[in-house]
């Protein structure tokens, strides 16, 4: 495992490769710091722009793009207290406060430290665990991935706080998706409307665009503003000058601070679509009730910024799992990511490192070599990425929107996929705005194919029902997802009588 290892680091170094990783790398820093954007979004502008590469040279890009941005979001968090990125979002309860107390360098390179330590030991994981992870998965039967794609489902939409009948039906929505076109066993139409060019389905890509970045676009347009703030932060950047070997001495100095909320990272990161939002949220958490000063927590305290930035880019490593031993996307970054492998062919899941070896750990190695390339490019460019930020969100969305639609008509050369992404970014526009959670929906369009396939390939091969409760991993799932959703009504109902109550002291 080393020896492939260290030849894969050797190989990712020359130019071919570590070009893309660090373009990759520069994007998702750049995408991660502009408040708005996200990840995803930057990921998808990204892509067309892999198709002509050979697949580790794409990979290596969008693994950049992944490691960047969740980095990326904490500049802006320090500095104007707006997060760049949704994970970035408990870095700014100390970080912003640390800024304002005259510290901005320490926010930003506690937040820059505590990311590049947080991610290597999520790549540590990443390495040691995809393979044993992938050999368990081979005693995986279509029952067993009938239920692993279910459970996948049910967390994500038991995760919805707002509703959980939004939750569920936004998710049903994903399902339907899947199955306009043919059925993969008749081959008989079903809900393609007289329209020739759905006869053949939809490919989740556009779907995943339109939804994701047209909804995030208009949403962002129906708020714009913040242009002074921004540019008020650009001056303050220039504080930025900061004793290295002292802020990393502050992050190893509390080293079961770094390894719990690594680990956190890591175990939200492989439970699929939860994110980095929910680590870095979960390990902000932790680290104030370790703490010996919890009541300091939200004025500027290191242990606030290790936690969440640590956390957030070990999630990235977390994730990477589980599209890499399972087949199935962590979150929407690595839903666009198991659709670049799809284009060149590939077919992600158990088998991917037994088939794919060099490509695999082509993929570790661009992951390890990204975080010193995050923290180089930061160094480098932080006065001027904040000046970028100042740019009028006018002016980058119509671009960011233009790219999108390129990058659609790229995936097959036809219009057929653009009128998708328009169709469905009015979809995901009309979901947001109606309260509809995006996440569900999508990992429906995801995973609908792969519930249906394995369904039937348990029936055919043996017409039992029963086995899917019978057999002892695929039981074990199915039983997991039903405490997934008893648990998420559960949550639900008890934050419906917790408001109801804080709302009656009110009065």
């Amino acid at each position: 495992m080393f020896d492939l290892l260290g030849t894969a680091l050797v190989n990712v170094a020359q130019v071919k490769y570590l070009l893309p990783l660090f373009f990759g790398t520069l994007a998702g820093v750049v995408g991660g710091a502009l408040p708005g954007v996200t990840i995803t979004m930057t990921i998808i502008v990204v892509l067309p722009f892999t198709f002509g590469l050979d697949p580790l040279q794409g990979l290596a890009a969008m693994t950049g793009v992944y490691v960047g941005g969740s980095a990326g979001g904490l500049i802006t968090a320090c500095l104007i207290g707006i997060p760049g990125t949704p994970s970035a979002i408990a870095t700014t309860f100390d970080g912003h406060p640390m800024a304002k107390k005259g510290e901005p360098g320490r926010a930003v390179w506690l937040g820059v430290w505590a990311s590049f330590f947080g991610g290597l030991l999520g790549g540590a994981f990443l390495i040691l665990a995809t393979g044993p992870l992938a050999k368990f998965a081979l005693q995986f039967g279509p029952w067993e991935f009938f239920s692993l794609f279910v459970f996948a489902l049910s967390m994500v939409a038991g995760l919805v706080e707002s509703s959980l009948a939004k939750g569920l039906v936004s998710g049903g929505l994903g399902l339907i998706v899947t199955i306009l076109g043919s059925d993969p066993v008749m081959g008989q139409k079903r809900l393609t409307l007289g329209i020739p060019f759905l006869e053949g389905g939809i490919d989740f890509l556009p779907v995943l665009i339109g939804v994701f970045a047209f909804a995030q676009i208009m949403s962002e347009v129906e708020r714009m503003g913040g242009a002074e703030k921004l540019a008020d932060a650009v001056d303050r950047s220039l504080g930025l000058a900061v004793s290295h070997l002292k802020v990393i001495g502050e992050i190893l100095g509390r080293p079961f601070l770094l390894l719990w909320v690594a680990f956190i990272g890591v175990v939200i990161g492989v439970l699929p679509a939860i994110g980095g939002s929910a680590a870095s949220m979960m390990a902000y958490d932790q680290a104030k009730k370790l703490s010996k000063h919890p009541q300091k927590f939200g004025s500027g305290v290191p242990e606030g910024i290790i936690a969440s930035e640590a956390s957030n880019n070990a999630n990235v490593g977390g994730s990477l799992v589980t599209i890499m031993a399972f087949g199935i996307p962590g979150d929407a970054v690595t839903a666009v990511m198991l659709g670049a492998l799809t284009i060149h062919g590939i077919q992600s899941g158990p088998l991917f490192i037994l088939q794919n070896p060099e490509l695999a750990y082509g993929i570790f190695a661009a992951y390890l070599l990204a975080h010193p390339l995050m923290v180089l490019i930061i160094g480098l460019s932080t006065s001027f990425m904040l000046r970028i930020v100042t740019v009028p969100k006018a002016v980058l969305f119509p671009v960011v929107l233009v790219l999108c639609v390129i990058g659609a008509y790229a995936l097959n050369n036809t219009m057929s996929n653009v009128y998708v992404l328009l169709a469905f970014g009015l979809i995901g526009y009309a979901m947001v705005k109606g309260g509809f959670p995006l996440a569900p929906f999508i990992l429906g369009v995801i995973l609908g194919d792969q519930i249906e396939i394995n369904l039937i390939r348990a029936i055919m091969t043996d017409a039992d029902p029963w086995l899917f409760l019978t057999r002892p991993i695929s039981g074990a799932l199915i039983a997991l997802s039903v405490a997934s959703v008893v648990f998420a009504i559960w949550q639900h109902y008890r934050h419906q009588s917790k408001v109801a109550g804080d709302s009656e002291t009110d009065f």
